[in-house]
């Protein structure tokens, strides 16, 4: 059993949904996309959800992917962290 407030352990494959958050003024779907790719290759066309923040300033990008592993996601996030149009991934 689970510690109060703790998560789950993920079970491998899964569905799991990576979102980045960024300015709207650059192309971040395609940049999200490109970085998640490299990881995993089979992202699927309906995979990719946008949005806009109220005001049009910045846009998320969530991309469901089927992740293999803990280390898959840990290097997917570090290399979004990494890109200078990604201001938060989650």
């Amino acid at each position: 059993m689970s510690e109060k407030g703790e998560a789950p352990p993920l079970q491998f494959p899964c569905e799991f949904p990576i979102k980045a958050m960024g300015k709207a003024n650059c192309e971040l779907d395609v940049i999200v996309v490109e970085i998640v790719r490299r990881h995993a290759p089979d992202v699927a066309e309906g995979a990719v959800h946008t949005r806009d923040s109220n005001e049009g300033n910045y846009i998320s990008v969530t991309v469901t992917v089927n992740a293999t592993s803990r280390e898959q996601l840990d290097a997917i996030y570090q290399d979004l962290v990494d890109c200078e149009a990604v201001i938060m991934a989650i």
